[in-house]
């Protein structure tokens, strides 16, 4: 909420798809926490691997100039603002098992010609609206962990103040291959976390 609050007030994006996309992202969010919640930690697991790994290639694929990196408009009309409505629906979410919504978020709204900048408080708007609708429904059904949570929290805090007020800048390009290499560490973690947990469910 923090890290919404600064860029919001920062950085140019229409209302209506600000609004929009936030809303959409947090109603994503409440309806697939109820299912996410009560889903096996492996099938968690291989949807994480999946996206991140196709999040990483896309990634790519962007800095290698394979696909467009992001257009100029501050907003969007017609079947562009409804598709990119739809996907923040879906992409709320996929933030319930764990999927970062940043990468794909600002690939998306790329590749529907959006200024890149534009895309921060987009999602920065939807993530501190979803996490707390999607906290909800983890926390009636006792899974949660309060530790963890709360350290990332509080480490979270440090780090977005520092970020705003400190870094204030990196290079869009460098960023995109920073996120690429963690991506596709954690996606090649959490697959063969998977095959090693189907490996020993098959012997005797």
């Amino acid at each position: 909420m923090l890290q919404s609050l600064i860029f919001i007030t920062s950085v140019a994006v229409a209302p209506a798809l600000l609004a929009g996309m936030v809303i959409a992202a947090a109603a994503g969010a409440w309806f697939g926490a109820g299912i996410v919640a009560r889903l096996p930690r492996a099938a968690i697991q291989l949807g994480m691997g999946t996206a991140l790994l196709i999040a990483g290639t896309v990634f790519a694929a962007v800095n290698l100039g394979l696909i467009p990196g992001g257009g100029v408009a501050l907003s969007l009309y017609g079947w562009k603002f409804a598709v990119a409505l739809s996907a923040s629906l879906v992409l709320g979410a996929l933030m319930t098992v764990g999927i970062g919504m940043y990468a794909p978020t600002m690939i998306l709204l790329g590749l529907l010609g959006v200024h890149p900048l534009s895309a921060f408080p987009i999602m920065m708007g939807a993530c501190g609206l979803l996490q707390p609708v999607a906290g909800v429904r983890f926390v009636t059904r006792s899974r949660f962990a309060f530790g963890p949570s709360l350290g990332l929290t509080s480490g979270g805090l440090v780090g977005v103040v520092l970020a705003a007020f400190v870094v204030k800048e990196l290079p869009l390009k460098m960023l995109r291959w920073l996120v690429v290499v963690v991506v596709l560490y954690a996606a090649q973690a959490m697959l063969r976390s998977v095959a090693s947990s189907a490996a020993v469910s098959r012997r005797p």
